[in-house]
């Protein structure tokens, strides 16, 4: 029946933007003041359990592709250059994503050295406004770029299915979407939770649009051309870009001493993104 249906470009786009800014359902934890040190290190947690999920999601989704070329150049004669070039993107796109993001934190993290009052307060004025945040709210706003670029390949996904007529596919994938994308929202605010750091609006407002805007952005590119290329590159650059986070946010719960917190934690959070996976599969028949 859903297959049937037709949908304007201009709804397809609204259905775009809802998948992705339900994101900031699970943002608002980030208000929390001063959170108990248990609370605090379950919230790390829960946020290292779907993140890591979201990285077996990605890296299975981008792998496919280049699997599929190469059985087709064993079996089918296909181009070995097809599957050279589809591999070489996975590789190029997970190490910018994962060593990108170690260059960029150490950039960031420089601060301006103190020759006296004046020129301390001269050289703070001129930094960039991103060298004053602290180590938890730079990570929270990485895991925010790294979400962005899982939500842009989804956004790809809803787009590129209308594109292809499977209407009824493109519903699916919104709702699906927008399930997973409510529990992102924990992800992100989880290493300010942990340091009892409490996140201004005016950022939540800012990292709920980096990381739940692309899933619009991705809808109209994919409603536009199809192109499995830039599907997987984007795939790809968040594969390293999750997989950097995870490490870091490993190391802020290796800090908590909570380990039994920790665990259910990454219980839970693996839970929570697979059920919304199943709901997606379930749904899509």
């Amino acid at each position: 029946m859903l297959a049937a249906l037709e949908i304007s470009t201009g709804r397809l786009w609204l259905l775009g933007a809802i998948a992705g800014f339900t994101i900031f359902l699970g943002l608002p934890l980030g208000r929390l003041r001063r959170p108990i040190p248990r609370l605090r290190a379950g919230l790390n947690a829960v946020a290292i359990g779907i993140l890591v999920f979201l990285l077996f999601d990605v890296l299975s989704h981008a792998n496919r592709p280049v699997e599929d070329a190469l059985d087709a150049a064993v079996n089918d004669g296909a181009s070995w250059w097809r599957f050279a070039g589809l591999a070489a993107v996975f590789a190029v796109g997970v190490g910018v994503g994962l060593v990108g993001l170690v260059y960029y934190d150490r950039k960031t993290d420089r601060r301006p050295r103190r020759f006296g009052p004046g020129a301390a307060h001269v050289a703070e004025l001129s930094a960039p406004i991103v060298t004053e945040w602290s180590a938890a709210k730079r990570l929270a706003m990485m895991i925010a770029v790294g979400i962005g670029l899982h939500n842009f390949s989804e956004g790809l996904a809803i787009g590129q299915s209308a594109a292809r007529g499977e209407i009824g596919l493109a519903l699916v994938l919104v709702i699906g979407f927008g399930l997973h994308n409510a529990t992102e929202g924990f992800g992100i605010v989880g290493p300010m939770a942990a340091e009892g750091e409490r996140a201004g609006w005016g950022f939540l407002i800012a990292a709920g649009i980096i990381g739940g805007g692309p899933t619009f952005l991705g809808t109209v590119v994919g409603r536009s051309f199809v192109n499995d290329t830039m599907f997987l590159a984007f795939l790809a650059l968040a594969a390293g870009s999750i997989l950097y986070v995870v490490i870091q946010l490993i190391k802020v719960a290796t800090r908590q001493n909570l380990a039994e917190v920790v665990m259910w934690g990454i219980l839970g959070g693996l839970i929570l993104g697979f059920a919304t996976d199943y709901v997606l599969e379930a749904a899509g028949g």
